[in-house]
């Protein structure tokens, strides 16, 4: 079975099939992050999204051309910028660095490239000028310039793409509120915003005054510029389906650089909201949570990125400290059953077990399921532990079941945990054990097992003696 995903464009789940005549390039745009703030887990969930399916279109076979843009320039940032009395490079440098140290921490793979905003104005600038050219865009009398929905829609192009737009009501059956720039109607969005008092020093100079993009149109000469004017997906959180993606349809489209009959983007995916602790994120609710404040509470990347990974990206997310104490004990599960195996099977190489890859992928080409996927890799847990205890394993199954696992690794990228040395007394307390055994003082040497993994250790008996393992 080919790779089947839900199209935000065709509302339907459709077969992939890449623009490439050879069937083997794929482009793939993800909307990065806003560099004012350290991105919540409520981000993060949509970036593991993005990595699982650049991760699992190259388990396919795809070559992926992965893009993620950095918005380096908005009104937050600006606000920010303003408060902190620091230059614009300075203030997102420290964010920008933030966030990539956190996709290294959730084992998210570095994306191809990561364009900056505020690096690609003569692309933005050239975009808005086409735009004008095509009487799609109009300079309002502040010098600001928006793009016009009713041009838009007069030259015979279609806008609400995406969604269902309700045109009376401007957008999704409820009005818009007008910004602080003038503007013929209030559904038009801002190309370039016209340089006001409060913006200090962040502005750039175009053919109309001094100014700054706006936000939709950054990711359309970005993307067009790094991938093309036409490719295979692009991804988000639904929260940008309108009006963010929907805009970048209407000005990337409206520009006509696309060939004649071949959209903008091919494939729209978008990962649902996020609730923690089953309500919506709020620092009021003391429910908001960035991923240092969760390394903080003592739980690791690993486990975070496993939780996050629990549930179909089309499912609204019930995020919650208990789910991560259950990914801590389903990683544990999974570990020292990799464990066993590996001493099984020693140094021998052999082809991956079929039929684990076959389940796991089939799971996957279902619109990426990734709970049937999870599913297929627990039962092998299940199924492995058995004929461990009936020590009906043998090595070269051992080996063939771990070349499997790790090639199914190279999609979750869960990897292994960190090996950590234990201190002097959890070494001491081993010892203790240890010798209760030797002396069949088992009640002792249960008592001492115990107290070991109150202190966040347990221990391991293996053919080749006790071994220590973090919790």
């Amino acid at each position: 079975m080919g790779l089947k995903l839900f199209n935000t464009l065709s509302r339907s789940v459709q077969e992939f099939v890449p623009r490439d005549p050879a069937g083997r390039e794929v482009g793939l745009y993800c909307c990065g992050p806003t560099v004012y703030d350290f991105a919540h887990i409520g981000n993060w969930r949509t970036f593991i999204f993005g990595d699982l399916v650049r991760r699992y279109l190259e388990f396919k076979g795809y070559a992926v051309r992965h893009v993620m843009n950095i918005t380096d320039v908005d009104d937050k940032i600006i606000g920010r910028v303003r408060e902190s009395r620091l230059p614009l490079r300075e203030f997102t440098a420290r964010f920008e660095s933030a966030f990539f140290e956190d996709l290294r921490t959730l084992n998210c793979q570095a994306p191809g490239q990561t364009p900056r905003a505020t690096e690609h104005m003569p692309q933005i600038i050239a975009l808005i000028h086409k735009l004008m050219g095509r009487g799609l865009a109009y300079r309002a009398p502040d010098g600001s310039v928006y793009f016009s929905i009713e041009k838009y829609r007069g030259s015979g192009c279609r806008y609400g793409q995406l969604v269902n737009l309700d045109f009376d009501e401007l957008r999704v059956g409820r009005r818009v509120r007008s910004d602080d720039y003038a503007k013929e109607a209030a559904g038009d969005f801002a190309l370039w915003k016209a340089r006001v008092p409060e913006d200090g020093d962040v502005f750039w100079p175009s053919p109309w005054g001094e100014g700054r993009p706006g936000w939709h149109i950054e990711c359309s000469a970005m993307s067009m510029q790094l991938l093309g004017p036409s490719f295979d997906l692009h991804l988000g959180g639904e929260d940008l389906i309108f009006p963010h993606h929907e805009d970048e349809i209407a000005q990337s489209e409206g520009a006509g650089a696309q060939p004649p009959g071949q959209p903008f983007v091919k494939y729209w995916l978008h990962g649902a909201h996020l609730l923690v602790e089953g309500k919506k994120m709020s620092k009021s609710l003391g429910n908001f949570f960035t991923l240092r404040d969760l390394l903080a509470k003592g739980f690791t990347g690993r486990e975070i990125r496993y939780l996050l990974l629990a549930a179909h990206y089309r499912e609204t997310f019930n995020f919650t400290l208990e789910g991560l104490q259950g990914a801590r004990a389903a990683l544990l599960r999974l570990d020292q059953c990799l464990t066993k195996l590996r001493e099984l099977a020693g140094n021998l190489k052999v082809p991956a077990l079929p039929a684990l890859v076959n389940q796991f992928a089939g799971a996957l080409d279902d619109d990426l399921n990734i709970s049937g996927a999870w599913g297929a890799v627990f039962d092998w847990v299940r199924q492995t532990n058995r004929r461990l205890d009936e020590n009906t394993l043998d090595a070269p199954e051992a080996a063939a079941a771990l070349a499997a696992w790790e090639g199914l690794d190279t999609v979750l990228g869960v990897g292994a945990p960190k090996e950590v040395e234990a201190p002097a007394q959890v070494i001491a307390l081993l010892d203790a054990r240890q010798a209760a055994r030797k002396a069949r003082d088992f009640k002792r040497a249960d008592a001492l097992r115990d107290q070991l993994k109150a202190t966040g250790w347990i221990i391991e008996d293996t053919p080749k003696g006790a071994r220590l393992k973090r919790i």
